[in-house]
Parts: C-alpha cells; structure tokens; sequence
C-alpha cells in the first residue's frame, strides 16, 4: 500500500447563505468530493471540510427582507446547503458553520494573536464599500466613480472607526511566494493577474466594522463592543477553526491545506489576503490555491432575473447524480468558463457513458454468460495480451500527475482510453470467431482481458462516479478498495478470476427531443418554386454539430517533424494546464516565424491518434483551394480555450 500516513486536507469555500445553492456551488463541491474519494481510495489519510459563512451586512439584509433574525434565516439556507450535500453523498468530514461557537472562540484567538504581533492597529476609514462583495474599492478601482469592478452594482461610501490588518507589511513576502512557489496557485494561468494586483502595491486592510453587528464580536481584551470582525478574516479562518485552532487542536496535523478548492470571483481574497493571514499568525501555507471558472447557461450568465439559474437538484433528479458528475467534471477543463446546456449533458450521456462505458459492460455480461456460463479466469490473459496490458499499465500510470495539478479533464480522458481499448479489442479479435473455430483458450483471455481492462476503469472511476463505478464491481464480483487499488492499480496485478453478475443497464440511453433551431430563411415569391441546393448526404443535424468542439488556441511552438516534408509539430494553447501536441500538414504554405504565437482554429475532441509516431491531440481548421491552404482563424484575438458555436 501507499504511505497511508501522509495527510490530505481538502476544502471547498465556505457558501455565503444569502441564496441557495446553484450548479456553480455544486461544481466546487463536486471537485473537491472526486478529490477526496481519490486520495481516500489511493490509501492517504484525508479530511474534508466545507461548510457555510453567515455573518454580514448582507446576511443581515437579507434576513430582514424575509422577516427572520440574521440567525433564522442563516439556519434555513445553511440547512439546505447541507441537505443538498448529503443528498448528493458529498463524502464531507466536517460541515462547519461560522455561527459556531467554536470557530468563534477560533476567529477571536487569531485577530488576538495578530494585534500581538503587531500586526492590527486602529484608525479610521473612509471608502466605497460594496455590500454585495463584502469589499472596499479605492476611488480608482470603481466604474464612473461609483460602480463595483467585480458586480458592478453601485457601493455606498462608508466612513467609521475601524481595526486594520498590516496587509502592505507581506507585500515582498506575497511576491516571494509566487515567484517560489509557481503551482501555489492553480491553474498557472490565473497568477499573473494576482501577481499585477500585488505588486500595483497593497493597502492595509480594515477588519472590524460598527455600522452593524450582525458578526463575530472582537476579542474580549480589546474591549471594543462596538466593533464585529470584517467577514472576510472571519469566513477565511474556517479552514483553520474546522481543524480546532483556538481549541481542541488534535486535527490540527491535517494542517497545511493541500487544496483549498474556489471560484475565480474569491481567487484575490484566498491568494492574497489568506497567505498574509496566516504569515502573521506563523501557521504554514497551504499548497494549492485552485480556482475554477464560471458556468453560464446556453451561452448566457446566468441571473434569477433571466431564470436560467442551474438548479443542481433538479437537473440529478432528471439525469441522474452520476452523469451530472461526470459531465461537469469531463466537459470542461479546470479553470476555464463553461457553458452548461442540457442538449451538451445528454450528448455526453449518450456517447461516452452509454455508448462506450456501458455498452462494454454489457458485453462482458453477455459474452461471459453466452461462453463461459459467467465465470472468466485470467491465466492466459498476459500470454495473449501482454502488449495491450503494457499499454494499459502506462496509461494509469501517469494518471495521478494529473490529479493534484488539477488536469482533471485529462484524467478522465485518459481513463476512457482504456474503455476505448477495451471495445476495440473485441472488435479487432471478434470472440464470437474464436469460439466458432475452437479457439477456447483465446476467447476466455480474450474476455478475461476486457473484464481486467473494466476492473481497472471500475477503481478509477470511482472518485468521478462512485456509484456506477460500485455496479460495474458488483457485477465483476470484486470490491473497490484501498487494497484492490494497490494490487490492480499500483502493483498491475489481475484479477485471477471473476464471476459476472448480470445488473440493471448502467447507463439507459435518453430519448430527448430538444427544440430545433430555426434557421434564417429568404422571403420569396409564393409563386415561384425553389429547389434546396443542399445535397441530402451533406446535411447533418445541429446535434452532429454540437458533437465537435472547435476552440480557438495560441501556437506557442513550432518544430520540425524529421523525415517528413508537409509535417509540422505545433504545441497549441488552448487554455488548458499544458499546451496540446498537434500533427499539422501546413509546412509547405506557412515557415514556423508565420505561425509562432499566432491563433488558430481545432478541433479540441478529436480522438488522439499518431502521425509518423507523433501522437496528435487535435486538429486544425483549414482550407484549400487552387490558390493554396489558409488556416481558419479569428480575426480578433480571443482569449484561449474559447468555444467557437
């Protein structure tokens, strides 16, 4: 097994409870839910904290619109956000609350231990505070003088006593750690603008306010009754109180935070502000600050005054826990925005979990039982197979790199390759012919090595869909396990034997007719008959369009292919943790100085496939005439990753 003793601490932002939770809160927590089922399964000791942050002005507001004290209202929607979460079998340790008593007592002992050192001290301020962010905005940060940057919605100007945090004291220390620490936040692409913030120079920060006092009161020995702790210092500590800071400290080993999991709207306040924090009160930093983009909906940001929220409810209630899973976590790499439409969702049921996955189990189930009476052992398996095992075997081996740099896209990419190779070889060595020609021995391996290839992606898969991943084990009649981890994932072992159970369908195939999509037609003459110029063999669906995503990317290398003269090896930005390789024939229309750094047009989903040995993560957009080739590009620069529909 693997060292069982390293510790693992994961964490979702804790949810303001002004509103209920929507598809974006849902994402966080699924994320971070995959990773802990992960680091579980792998065998390392891991604890899992989320929760919900109650105290401000907003709350307050928000409590007295509904005609409930800030503690009632903050009980009902805290409530929900929790029901949600164990409806969904979140795999949380701890649901933490800052009306706690113990993360109060927690908050009190850090803001005490900061004035000690030096770190607090009292003044006044005056400032545009915007009551939506829970932020202050200097005059040059504001839109005409008034708005918010981030909502903007106008702010109020504010002038009152207050504490502040030394935040310009850390401003070298803030520096150092990015530049020292590259993957401190994730993915890379998001630093550079927290670095510019940074280093454009930073204010001391107020942290108690008097205009209301719906918070957590400061420390006793301040005596300052009037003032409650700004919310951010106070939501921010919950990942230290959540593992007994201020009290019972015995979780306290779990501490530094491998992954504190966020949306890009709190990057700055967790990059920042929580660093700065914990420098003053000299805790340890955490590892991973990752942040992930927004989702709209059929191409709009999403807004209750549209009515096109995500509610992550009743899209599980109609599609299912984990497909809903699995494609939030597929569709879309992390850290870029994604675009939620339930025409996407079913295409991704459909093809990879229905068609692929599912189909192979029913496969298995049926070859097994036509063949073998539903009982497989797998002692020729590597006499027959053992260049496809080593395949295999690469495959998962490389999978964990991507789990902690946050490629989880990629993980799951990787995955279906073996689900991939798995059909393939039924196709290529048609069981059914080896049977018929006496080959008995070459069809049992045959099988045994599909049901291996499952076993694995069964293990693997567990941390994306847990609940499938446990239906296709019990139909292999095996256990997904720390143990079965370590022998089939880690030490490569197989399965010696299996006997296959026949389950309910893993994944039905949806029937949805989605609305067509009019299409701008010219107004003629009534009288005169036109004829379509569209050949009917031509014409595809607005469905088979949707299957292909084209983004737009940045070549950002260029190389020569040896041996080949129409060849070019181009390394493609699309947004993603690591550049795509991708096999071009453009080498006798463009030199490498025309493409290097410019923007281009590929199709992102192409199955990889190798060109003169090179394996090729996409393709891109072309045309040819007689004149020669152009690449299809835009004729604006966009930003990486951008989906062109």
């Amino acid at each position: 097994m693997k060292n069982k003793c390293k510790n693992i601490y994961i964490t979702t932002p804790i949810y303001y409870v002004n509103d209920i939770a929507h598809i974006g809160h849902a994402y966080t927590t699924i994320i971070a839910d995959m990773l802990t089922r992960y680091s579980k399964i792998v065998g390392y000791d891991t604890y899992f904290l989320t929760g919900t942050d109650e105290h401000g002005l907003k709350i307050a507001q928000s409590a007295e619109k509904k005609g409930k004290t800030p503690q009632e209202y903050s009980d009902i929607i805290s409530g929900k956000f929790r029901q949600l979460w164990d409806d969904m079998d979140i795999s949380y340790d701890k649901f933490i609350r800052t009306t706690d008593h113990e993360h109060k007592m927690g908050v009190k002992k850090a803001f005490e231990t900061m004035f000690q050192n030096g770190d607090i001290y009292k003044g006044n301020y005056e400032g545009n505070y915007c009551v939506g962010c829970e932020t202050f905005f200097t005059t040059s940060q504001l839109i005409d003088d008034e708005g918010c940057p981030d909502c903007k919605r106008p702010t109020t100007v504010v002038k009152e006593e207050s504490y502040f945090f030394r935040l310009s004291k850390y401003q070298d220390r803030l520096l150092e750690l990015y530049e020292t620490t590259p993957d401190f936040i994730l993915p890379k692409s998001k630093a550079k603008e927290i670095i510019n913030f940074v280093k454009g120079g930073l204010n001391d920060l107020s942290i108690s306010r008097t205009s209301f006092s719906w918070g957590v009161p400061l420390p006793d020995s301040m005596d300052e009754p009037e003032h409650v702790m700004y919310v951010w210092l106070d939501a921010l500590m919950n990942y230290l109180t959540g593992l007994g800071y201020g009290g019972d400290k015995k979780l306290l080993s779990y501490w530094p935070a491998n992954i504190h999991m966020v949306g890009k709207d709190i990057l700055k306040f967790h990059s920042i502000f929580w660093p700065a924090f914990l420098l003053s009160l000299d805790m340890p930093l955490p590892k991973h600050i990752c942040a992930h983009g927004w989702w709209t909906k059929d191409g709009e940001k999403m807004s209750k005054s549209k009515g096109n929220v995500v509610n992550p409810r009743e899209i599980i209630s109609a599609y299912g826990l984990d497909e809903f899973r699995y494609f939030l976590m597929r569709e879309v790499p992390f850290g870029q925005d994604g675009d939620f439409s339930k025409r996407a969702l079913v295409d991704r049921i459909n093809s990879d979990l229905s068609n692929d996955l599912g189909n192979l189990l029913n496969r298995i189930q049926g070859m097994s039982g036509k063949y073998f009476k539903y009982k497989l052992n797998s002692k020729d398996v590597a006499k027959y197979h053992q260049k496809e095992l080593n395949i295999a075997d690469n495959i998962v081996t490389n999978l964990e790199n991507y789990i902690f740099v946050m490629q989880i896209s990629r993980y799951i990419e990787d995955i279906w390759k073996l689900v991939a190779m798995a059909n393939k070889a039924i196709a290529d060595y048609e069981p059914w012919n080896l049977m018929k020609d006496g080959k008995t021995d070459e069809a049992m391996a045959l099988v045994a090595f599909v049901a291996n290839l499952m076993a694995k992606v069964a293990v693997l898969v567990d941390c994306v869909i847990p609940h499938k991943a446990k239906q296709i084990a019990v139909s292999l009649g095996f256990e997904i396990n720390p143990q079965n981890y370590d022998d089939i994932i880690v030490k490569r072992q197989l399965v010696h034997s299996f006997f296959i159970t026949k389950t309910e369908q893993l994944f039905p195939k949806i029937e949805e007719n989605f609305e067509s999509i009019a299409l701008p037609t010219q107004e003629t003459n009534p009288s005169v008959k036109t004829t379509s110029t569209i050949e009917d063999d031509n014409i595809i669906t607005i469905d088979s369009f949707f299957a292909t995503t084209i983004k737009v990317g940045q070549i950002t290398e260029v190389h020569d292919i040896k041996k080949s003269d129409k060849l070019y090896r181009l390394l493609v930005d699309i947004g993603e943790n690591e550049p795509r390789q991708i096999v071009a024939g453009i080498k006798a229309y463009y030199t490498k100085d025309e493409l290097q750094d410019t923007q281009v047009c590929i199709v992102a989903n192409l199955k990889p496939a190798k060109l003169m040995g090179i394996l090729s993560e996409g393709m891109v957009l072309a045309s040819k005439d007689d004149s020669g080739l152009s690449l299809i590009r835009p004729d604006k620069e966009k930003t990486k990753g951008t989906k062109i529909s």
